[in-house]
Order: C-alpha cells, then sequence, then structure tokens
C-alpha cells in the first residue's frame, strides 16, 4: 500500500538536499504524494495542473521516485514509499506468489536471483526435500565423529568416552563456524559467479591459503586450537563458497554436447588421482626428519608449495576461452572497435583479460544505478536541460551521463530503464568507450552525448556482426540488468 508523508509547509519554501561525495548538490523540491493514475499531478483542490510527470524510478522495495517538470519548467521530485500490507493486492510480483509468509529480505538470501522465472517448476520442492535430507546426514556426521576419535585413541587413557566425546564436540563445532561462510557466500554472492568465475575460482585459492595458515599456527598455540582452527575453517569454508559455483560454472563451459554429467565425473577422476599422488608425496615429505622435527622448516616447505599452487592455478584459469561476454571481456571488445574497428578473437581476448582485478578498478569507471538526481547534480544540469537529457535518450533503454564533478578521472552514471536487456548494457558501454576515447572534443556535455548516441547508432550494428563472425556467443550475453532500480519514463509536455 502506498504510504504519503504530509507536510504542512508551502511547497515553494520545502527543499530536498542530498550529498553525494561529500559534496552539496541536490537543488530539487521535495515532495511526498499519493500515486498519480495519470502523468499528471494537481493541487488540492484537484482544479490546477502542477506538473507532468516525466520519469519514474521504481526500487525493489517498492519506492517511487517521481520527477515533475512544473508549468514554470521547474523540476520538483516526489517521493512515495510503500508499506507492505496482509491484504491482497493485484499489483504483486511473481515472487511473491511463492513462500509469502518468508520476508522478501530471507528470500533474496535463499533462492536464486529473479525466483520463481529464472528456475524449473520443480526447484522449490527439491530444495524443501534437500534440506532435511542434508540435516539428517550432518547428524550422522557429528555422532560417529566421536567414534572416529575413540579409535585413534582420544579417551584411551582415561577410561572413559567422555574426552572423546568433549573432543567431538570441538571438532564439529569447529566445522559448523566454519561453516558460516559458506552460508554467508551463498546468500550474498550467488549471482556473482556466473559473470566471472576466473576470478571468483583465483580469490578462491588466495582465502585458502589464508585459512591454512591458522591451522598452520595451532602447534604454536594449542591452547587456542579451537578459536585457531575455526578461523581456519571459516576461511576455508568461505573459499569453499567462492570455489564450488564458479567451477560448475568452468564446468558448465566444457560441455559443449550438453554432457555436463560426464564432464563432472571425468573431472573427478583427474581431482582424485590428483588427491592421491598430492597425499602421497605429502607422506613422504612428513616422514623426512628434516621437515617433521622442524617447525620452521615444515612452514617454509608449505609456504614454498603453496606459492607453486597459486602460480598453477593461475596458469590453468588463464588458458579457459569463454565464447560469452561478460563485463570485463565487453570492455576489452568495445575498446577495440571503438579505436581499431576490429575486434579481439576469443583466445585473443580471453588471454587479455584480467583475472584477478575487479571490474569496479577498471578504467573508464561505470557507476551503474544512478538515480537521475545524483546524474543531473554530476551533470550540473539546469531544469531545462533535463528535459533535453531524457528526450537525448528516448530511443535507448538506459540514460548515461558523464560525471562531471570529476574531470580528473572519467566515469560515468548510468541507470537502464523497463525493459532493458543485456544488449542495452552492451549498448551503453560501447558509448561510454566513445566518450572515453573522445574525451574533450567539445565543451558541450549535449553535445557530445548527442555525437556518441549518433556513433553508437551507425556503428552498433557493425560490433554485433564482427562479434558473430569471430565466434562470440551473442545470443546470451552475460551482462546482467540490475533489478534494485529501474526506470520508467513517460513523455514530456512540449
Amino acid at each position: 500500500m502506498p504510504f504519503s508523508l504530509q507536510f504542512n509547509y508551502p511547497i515553494s519554501t520545502f527543499s530536498f538536499s542530498h550529498h553525494y561525495n561529500g559534496t552539496r548538490t541536490q537543488h530539487f523540491k521535495f515532495l511526498s504524494t499519493s500515486p498519480q493514475s495519470d502523468s499528471s499531478i494537481k493541487d488540492s483542490s484537484g482544479e490546477n495542473d502542477k506538473g507532468h510527470i516525466v520519469l519514474v524510478e521504481k526500487y525493489r522495495n517498492g519506492t517511487l521516485k517521481r520527477y515533475v517538470l512544473d508549468n514554470d519548467s521547474e523540476m520538483k521530485m516526489f517521493l512515495e514509499e510503500h508499506v507492505p500490507t496482509t491484504t491482497g493486492s493485484q499489483d504483486l510480483d511473481i515472487s511473491g506468489m511463492e513462500l509469502s509468509w518468508l520476508p522478501n529480505v530471507i528470500k533474496d538470501f535463499v533462492l536464486p536471483s529473479g525466483f520463481p522465472d529464472t528456475v524449473s517448476d520443480d526447484y522449490l520442492d527439491y530444495m524443501l526435500l534437500q534440506f532435511p535430507t542434508n540435516v539428517t546426514g550432518w547428524i550422522c556426521h557429528t555422532l560417529v565423529t566421536s567414534s572416529l576419535l575413540k579409535a585413534v585413541g582420544v579417551g584411551s587413557f582415561s577410561g572413559t568416552s567422555a574426552a572423546a566425546t568433549a573432543a567431538a564436540i570441538r571438532w564439529v563445532s569447529k566445522d559448523g563456524i566454519g561453516s558460516l561462510g559458506r552460508f554467508f557466500i551463498g546468500g550474498r554472492f550467488g549471482n556473482l559467479f556466473d559473470d566471472d568465475p576466473k576470478q571468483w575460482r583465483m580469490y578462491a585459492d588466495f582465502i585458502g591459503s589464508a585459512g591454512s595458515i591458522f591451522d598452520l599456527c595451532t602447534p604454536l598455540y594449542p591452547s587456542y586450537f579451537l578459536p585457531l582452527a575455526s578461523l581456519g575453517n571459516l576461511a576455508k569454508a568461505v573459499a569453499r563458497g567462492l570455489k564450488d559455483p564458479s567451477f560448475r560454472v568452468i564446468q558448465n563451459h566444457f560441455a559443449m554436447a550438453g554432457n555436463l554429467g560426464d564432464v563432472a565425473a571425468k573431472e573427478e577422476v583427474w581431482e582424485v588421482a590428483a588427491e592421491l599422488l598430492g597425499l602421497f608425496l605429502g607422506i613422504l615429505a612428513l616422514d623426512t626428519p628434516g621437515i617433521s622435527k622442524s617447525y620452521p622448516t615444515l612452514a617454509l616447505t608449505w609456504l614454498s608449495v603453496r606459492i607453486l599452487h597459486l602460480w598453477f592455478r593461475y596458469q590453468s584459469l588463464s588458458v579457459l576461452q569463454f565464447n560469452t561476454i561478460n563485463l570485463k571481456r565487453a570492455r576489452i571488445l568495445v575498446n577495440s572497435h571503438v579505436l581499431h574497428c576490429t575486434v579481439p578473437g576469443i583466445d585473443k581476448c580471453n588471454r587479455m583479460e584480467s583475472v584477478l582485478l575487479w571490474e569496479r578498478f577498471l578504467r573508464p569507471r561505470i557507476i551503474f544505478e544512478v538515480s537521475l538526481e545524483e546524474m543531473i547534480n554530476g551533470g550540473k544540469f539546469r531544469s531545462m536541460q533535463i528535459k533535453q537529457l531524457l528526450n537525448l535518450y528516448k530511443e535507448e533503454k538506459y540514460i548515461l551521463v558523464i560525471n562531471q564533478q570529476k574531470p580528473t578521472d572519467f566515469q560515468v552514471f548510468l541507470s537502464f530503464k523497463e525493459g532493458a536487456t543485456s544488449l542495452s548494457v552492451l549498448r551503453s558501454v560501447w558509448q561510454t568507450y566513445w566518450l572515453y576515447q573522445n574525451w574533450g572534443w567539445s565543451d558541450n556535455i549535449f553535445d557530445r552525448l548527442e555525437q556518441s548516441l549518433v556513433e553508437l547508432k551507425d556503428r552498433f550494428p557493425d560490433l554485433l556482426q564482427q562479434l558473430t563472425d569471430a565466434g562470440w556467443d551473442t545470443n546470451n550475453l552475460s551482462l546482467k540488468v540490475s533489478k534494485e532500480m529501474s526506470i520508467k519514463e513517460l513523455p514530456a509536455l512540449s
């Protein structure tokens, strides 16, 4: 149900100030209104038209921002909040039809993004039965741990099973604390692995290495075994939470003939063979007096082997050749097309892709999901220029402006309209790189934006054709449109 804040102040005297990067930049008038069924805003008498809605920002939590041009050509922003109700509503989203008793924050944590549209019909039934299956499995694991510890002599000297039971409790507590890492990673970052599995697989090994350091320190501080081992398990569980979904994406890439099961099974053969050889060599190392009796030598050996392990991991990820286009590869392809009117092939582009660097640190920087108020202030636009900006992007499914508050660090603000697709993301990246490569050719921001859109319209079809000819999969772009905020554009008054 819409919630309307009521103010007794005259509209002309109540202003809203917004801060971006520590600078006061907001010059909109801040109003609150109940929802309007048409594109006009009227006064309390309902007789005099007070303005025309030109754009509505919709947020995932139900909040709306309506941007209105009044009769004096002044831009105002109306904020509308939604309060959840228990009564039925015809505008509930599809995901609300499933597990309606579950809070949205928990749904987002335990269910895939876009549920139920992004999964098969049997997904939820399977997961609801899989949960108690795993619970009973771990109960069994906990019970047999005590027996295993008794078998290796824990508690044998005291003549009682109490010591073994206590040790078992400490052991499974260590595992339980560690599992929190996988719980958090899977719930909070599950939507990241499809975009950049190389990066997250590499990060998994770095974090796993950090976890091993805690385990390596337990002989030095035996009285702190539980906290050290728990921290080690926590780090390694986080690593596993990153590793498993990332490698599933990589396995799916290998299965060109739809033979994912076969590929996964053969991967197990390789992994088990490597595990057996590694255990054999590790036992030989432990059986060497110089290593087993000298902790510094043991630590130095571990460090040397771990560095070698990380190097091999990096090399293995570097040889992967994805034919899908994520944001990193889109940047490489688009930049080449803007500069040279050509695109690199699959092999060359994958070799150019940075495995370790986060996309947010690449240049030029693209800041997604920026509200119109921040775009306008970042571009220092006046009220009439806002109307010009919206008209400029009337044929695109996004709005993009250059952040003029940081002239020494080129970056763009970008938000997507309703109906935007992965192709819209690729178009916005192309426009970004054209602006970046032609930065400074004109002092008029609108001249630059307009020219970039003209170039985009003329040259983008050639980009798609070259991508197809080079073997890139342009039908399944790994360029996601975030659903946290979308823009609904309405026709402005002329």
